[in-house]
């Protein structure tokens, strides 16, 4: 057996363990464990240094999960844009595609756990569901491959899958998101390297929350990816005890760049039920957005931005640098609040009336799950 699977294997996952490793009420964390999955790897948990602490906040199941009027199971309308089991299709070139419902960890403020966790809900026959339907819509160029957490498949699933997208002739670009490298760094092993390295372009979104995760075993194992040639971003998501201090999140996006990881994401945490107590406000995600821009490397400063619920897709939400615009000029102030004019180019002919854009209607997509009974999407 590998020595993931062996760490893996080795997880905090029952009430009664979960109880005993952090002095809680076992009757409690039965509750919770029933409302969503528990497991914790013990490389993951020996990152806890305290009771509360940003690493326990993340993965050690909390009662307050199961407040009432705390949030909505699909906050993002993801089943609304599901063809087919396995994909959510929502953007018009690109779709998702869940092939695992496992994670080394579960995440308390998971937005898909609904299904994550339950092999009824992502389950492998879906998969070549899946792989069909991205054949028979050609204007899908970039597939996301997530779950769950796709590097928890063996490498020979995981290449079947990736070989199969790879065999799309309109398909350009694959992505992995995985949280994989935080919690199990050990999965990322010198064979799976190699086996990725052969579907380029691909590229690997992670999922860091908070600096004390990008330890010497996390950083090795991005560096495994980043040596076999993959472009590595990461996705974080702004939690309250976590990563709600500006120069706690200053610190994450440095050290992702030393561990050659593009911060690409601050997601603004979803509405989803038994998530209130984690959740900041807008208002705080803006201010750490102000705590990167100017005083750390733009490369080091991601999107902030809030996945509408609904299904309204990502939207940049931006702290507020420009006072105003004229005709004559621009005036902004910068990331010291210190406030600077530029002049615009003089018209030389008058604009032209603006007209309201018109507004795609996206198709009503069946709730059946043959690929046949689906309209073309674009």
């Amino acid at each position: 057996m590998d020595e993931w699977a062996q760490i893996l294997r080795a997880s905090l996952r029952t009430p009664e363990q979960l109880a005993a490793a952090f002095d809680l009420d076992v009757a409690q964390i039965r509750k919770v464990a029933r409302a969503f999955k528990t497991q914790i790897t013990p490389y993951y948990a020996g990152l806890i240094k305290a009771k509360g602490d940003p690493i326990y906040r993340q993965v050690v199941p909390d009662p307050a999960e199961l407040a009432a009027n705390s949030g909505v199971s699909d906050p993002l309308g993801e089943d609304h844009d599901s063809p087919v089991p396995s994909i959510v299709h929502r953007y018009p070139d690109r779709c998702l595609f869940l092939v695992s419902h496992m994670c080394a960890s579960y995440c308390r403020f998971c937005t898909r756990k609904r299904k994550v966790g339950d092999p009824t809900k992502i389950n492998p026959r879906y998969i070549e569901d899946g792989l069909e339907y991205i054949r028979t819509h050609e204007e899908i160029r970039d597939v996301i491959v997530s779950g769950g957490d796709p590097l928890m498949l063996s490498d020979d699933r995981l290449e079947y899958i990736l070989t199969h997208l790879r065999a799309i002739p309109h398909l350009e670009i694959l992505r992995i998101g995985t949280r994989v490298p935080c919690y199990l760094p050990q999965r990322i092993t010198p064979k799976l390297a190699a086996m990725l390295r052969k579907f380029h372009p691909l590229f690997i979104n992670v999922h860091f929350n908070h600096p004390d995760e990008l330890t010497p075993e996390a950083n090795q194992a991005l560096g495994l990816l980043a040596d076999a040639g993959i472009p590595l971003g990461c996705q974080t998501v702004l939690l309250k005890g976590v990563n709600d201090d500006p120069l706690v999140m200053r610190r994450l996006m440095q050290k992702l760049l030393y561990a050659r990881v593009r911060p690409y994401y601050i997601y603004q945490a979803d509405y989803v039920s038994g998530t209130e107590h984690l959740r900041t406000t807008v208002e705080k995600g803006l201010e750490v957005m102000e705590s990167l821009r100017g005083w750390t490397s733009g490369l080091a400063v991601p999107y902030y931005c809030i996945d509408a619920p609904g299904g309204g897709g990502k939207i940049p939400v931006l702290p507020k640098y420009i006072q105003t615009i004229t005709d004559e000029q621009v005036v902004m102030r910068n990331f010291q609040g210190e406030t600077f004019v530029y002049p615009q180019t003089p018209r030389t002919t008058p604009l032209p009336e603006k007209k309201a854009p018109k507004r795609e209607r996206r198709p009503q997509i069946s709730p059946c799950f043959g690929p046949e009974t689906i309209p073309p999407i674009g």
